[in-house]
Order: C-alpha cells, then structure tokens, then sequence
C-alpha cells in the first residue's frame, strides 16, 4: 500500500556533521508537519573533493554548495541544507534561502592535541603550530600570537580531529564550536574563543535551507522553523559581507548583539598576516508600531534570505545595518587592507593552480617513463 504522506527529497553533503545537520531540520519538520516524509540524497561537493589546497587558494565562492545547488536547478531535490556560513551572499535568481534555523554557538573553539591536554592558546610555547583553513581565524589570532605558526589543514571534522591526533604536526586546531557539539565531541573543546579573543565568521553556527525561487509548498513547509532573531542577525553580518564584496579569500569577521528594540553589529576587516586590522561598529533601532509582513512567493528578499511572513520593517534595519558598518569600513584603511587582501589571495590561486599542473605533469612522465 502506497503511503499518503507527501515525499520531500532533501540534498546533502555526505560527511558525517552534514548528515547530522540536515537530519536536526527534518526531524524538527516532521515533528511540525506529520503529513510528510523525507528522503536524504547525499552527493560530493568540489569543496569535499579539492584536500590538498587551503580554501582560498582554490578560487571559487560556492566550493562546498553548488552541487547541491544544481541537483536543485534540476529538481533532482525539493531543498537542501547548508552551514550558512559556506552560502555566498549572491546565489543563483531561481533559488532563494527558504528558511534560516535557529543558531547554535557562534563561537570558535581550540582543540589540543593529546600532548596538549587541559592548555589553553596562551600556555603553548613560541613556534607552536595550530591547523586552521580559515583566514579570518589565522590572521586574528597571527595578531595575539605573534611566535605561533598557522598551517592549512583541510577535511571534514573527523579527517581534521584525526589528522591532529595521529600526527605530531599540529599542536591544536581550531574549528566552529557549534559543528563539535553537533558531532558530541564537547569534550575535546579545550577553550572556546571570545569576540575579544576571535572575531567570528559570517553567519558561523546557523544552518540554512535553499530552495527553488517560488516554490510555495516548500517555501510554506520551510517558514515553519525558521527562527527570526537568527534570520534578523544573519541578514546583518551577510549584508555586511556583501557589499564589502569579501569572502574566504579575505579575512572578514563579525560579532552580531540583538535585542528585542536594537541591533548592534561589530565587524572587522584584517591583513592576511594579521598586522593590520580596521575595527568599528553599527547600532540601529528597530522602528516601533505594527509589523508589516509580506509573503515569501513575491520575491522579497535580504541577501537571498526570504521567509513567509516577514517582517520587513525588522529585516530592513537589519540589512542597513550591515551596509552602513561595511561602508564605514570602506571609508577607512580597511579598503587599502582588503584589497591588498584579495591581490595576495588571487596571487596565490594562480601560484597553487601552476603547482598542480606542474605535479600533474611531473606524474605524467614518470607513468610514461614506467
């Protein structure tokens, strides 16, 4: 007997956290929506695929969503679910951020190595080595240590845990505090890192679904655990990240406050090596009366990010907040400090792209001599 609940196919990357993301929104939409049932198809990122270069050597935007974005073009899925951190802040016209979950920790976190137990950051000796693959983290904490050492490290969780564990390269790693509680692993979180210590990521600890432009069943489905005040925050630090066109090639941080009358965004912009910082801050009232609310379907929407029922007034202050923080910046150092940024970061894409081919070719002639 064929079942009566309606079937949503639900993309997803395949490493173990992506799995456990997408499956706290399903099981969070069947707990609100009994009527349905979900399918989980998983498929492999350029992003999960590309290990033996640092992210912003490689040179695109959308490493680790635009498989899934194009099985969602196809109809291949219903929607799919994404760290929102990994969402550029354009995607495609005909996809739309459907919903924004409610955020887990922003916060970064130290892992040690087994050698390391009970440290923290500051009890490491001169020329110790920490594993990151963010540029945000390296040139932050490049600043508070200036004797440390930061090295790429890439893969997902499991493949970094084990790569800091099994090898004595790394002295500690720093990952997203929100993805090791996700995975159960709070007992290796040696220290959680403060805004004052390390400015976090855009968007860091907030799950987001994607899904097709104008499709009201989903957009409706999804509008049922989409969490306002995380939506309010996001908008903020992506529209931030927007229009000072930043990304993974440039070090960007926020640190986003919300109350229930203001919002307050700080955000920084740093030298890749960290010796140059522009620091400031944006504070916006939410305007008071009644809420004006428009649907999702008529296209609305603050850096890709659309929800049924809106607030738009809310959205609004949020959107210029951002805008307002990133051109104070742009009217400051931090424009000189960006652009050298993105000038040492697309140097180093052509640097690493002439070390691939000439690998490729080095192991050509070597089959070809064999």
């Amino acid at each position: 007997m064929m079942s009566s609940k309606k079937l949503i196919k639900v993309g997803s990357r395949k490493s173990q956290l992506a799995l456990i993301q997408t499956n706290t929104i399903i099981d969070k939409l069947k707990e609100l929506n009994e009527d349905h049932e979900f399918e989980v198809v998983t498929m492999t990122t350029t992003g999960d695929k590309i290990l033996d270069s640092a992210l912003s050597k490689i040179g695109a935007k959308d490493l680790f969503t635009r498989e899934l974005e194009l099985a969602l073009e196809r109809g291949d899925v219903d929607f799919v679910v994404h760290s929102l951190k990994d969402l550029p802040t354009r995607i495609a016209d005909n996809l739309v951020i459907g919903c924004v979950y409610k955020r887990d920790s922003e916060f970064d976190a130290v892992v040690m190595h087994p050698k390391n137990k009970d440290k923290k950051l500051q009890d490491l000796p001169d020329n110790s080595v920490i594993g990151t693959s963010s540029l945000r983290r390296a040139a932050q904490l490049q600043r508070r240590f200036p004797t440390f050492k930061f090295e790429n490290i890439r893969g997902n969780l499991n493949t970094r845990l084990k790569k800091l564990d099994d090898d004595d390269k790394y002295d500690a790693i720093i990952l997203a505090e929100a993805g090791l509680v996700r995975m159960g692993w709070n007992d290796r979180i040696a220290q959680v890192l403060s805004p004052s210590e390390c400015m976090y990521a855009v968007s860091q600890g907030a799950m987001a679904v994607e899904c097709r432009t104008g499709d009201e069943k989903t957009l409706n489905l999804l509008s049922t655990i989409h969490d306002q005040d995380t939506a309010l925050c996001c908008i903020a630090e992506r529209s931030f990240l927007k229009q000072l066109e930043g990304g993974c090639s440039v070090p960007v941080c926020v640190n986003t406050t919300l109350s229930e009358t203001e919002i307050t965004l700080k955000g920084g912009v740093f030298s890749i090596d960290g010796t140059k910082c522009v620091i400031d801050h944006v504070t916006k009232t939410f305007p008071e009366g009644p809420a004006i609310k428009k649907r999702a379907t008529n296209g609305h929407t603050f850096s890709s990010i659309v929800h049924g029922d809106i607030e738009l007034a809310l959205c609004q202050t949020a959107e210029a907040t951002g805008i307002e923080l990133a051109n104070k910046l742009l009217g400051t150092e931090a424009a000189d400090i960006l652009a050298e940024a993105k000038k040492q970061t697309a140097q180093a894409v052509i640097e690493e792209k002439a070390r691939k081919e000439r690998e490729a070719a080095e192991k050509s002639a070597v089959e070809n001599k064999a």
